[in-house]
């Protein structure tokens, strides 16, 4: 949305012959920082066994990541009032840019060997935690600030 909005403003923007700068200064908002939402159902049975897995490792995930300066924050939601087709819990991870190829490797690097754990083992943990968990999905969302 983000780069479909911004390339249609300068459209906009170049069609009256005005710079992208002047158009942008007349929004009456500002682009913040990113918000990862991960949309979690857990099957019945299987919800304390997934906190636990919340509380130590992925707890110990985020913290490291924000130690590095890599998100800004993290939260778990729990959905209290869970219709049919919704998630049990949205994890949420707001960071303020994306990395490049080169700087999101160095972060796996880094990330595996504060975990002592190579990406196969930790792929295999989240297989195994799929007997009980499951993805529903997720979403990148961008902070609209307004002025």
């Amino acid at each position: 949305m983000n780069k479909g909005f911004v390339a249609a403003a300068a459209a906009v923007a170049l069609s009256f012959g005005v710079t992208m700068s002047a158009a942008a200064q007349d929004l009456p908002f500002s682009y913040g920082d990113y918000w990862e939402v991960s949309e979690i159902s857990v099957d019945d049975g299987g919800n304390a066994q997934y906190i636990d897995f919340l509380a130590s490792q992925w707890k110990k995930s985020q913290e490291f990541a924000k130690s590095k300066g890599w998100i800004s924050e993290y939260h778990v939601l729990a959905n209290l009032n869970k219709r049919p087709g919704e998630a049990d819990y949205y994890l949420i991870t707001q960071f303020s840019h994306m990395p490049d190829a080169a700087e999101a490797a160095a972060r796996d690097k880094a990330y595996t060997d504060y975990m002592q754990s190579s990406m196969r083992q930790m792929e295999a943990a989240s297989g195994d935690r799929a007997k009980y968990r499951h993805v529903m999905g997720s979403e990148l969302l961008g902070e609209v600030l307004l002025k």
